[in-house]
């Protein structure tokens, strides 16, 4: 997992730049709430809210996985996706 948005965009673009020719790149973006392991099924954690939002960004060409987690000002949703895609679209042409 990269520690900060800088090395995840870094490595996303050598991702792209890679599959540019042939194969494809699949970005995964969610909400993240900080926990590492599943929940218990018999407990419940109704109480339980982040105090974040936090996006878990992952990206794959199949072999390789690169993922972070992001602290979003805004929503995990089409606004991180689409500040993600300007990025790509901007470092690309």
């Amino acid at each position: 997992m990269k520690d900060n948005l800088g090395q995840f965009l870094t490595e996303l673009t050598r991702l792209f730049q890679k599959c540019r020719l042939s194969g494809s790149v699949v970005i995964t973006l969610k909400k993240y709430d900080g926990r590492t392991k599943p929940t218990p099924q018999k407990s419940s954690v109704e109480g339980f809210e982040p105090s974040e939002n936090k996006c878990l960004l992952r990206a794959t060409d199949g072999k390789r996985k690169i993922s972070t987690v992001v602290i979003s000002t805004f929503n995990c949703g089409p606004g991180m996706y689409c500040f993600v895609c300007y990025h790509l679209k901007s470092t690309l042409l």
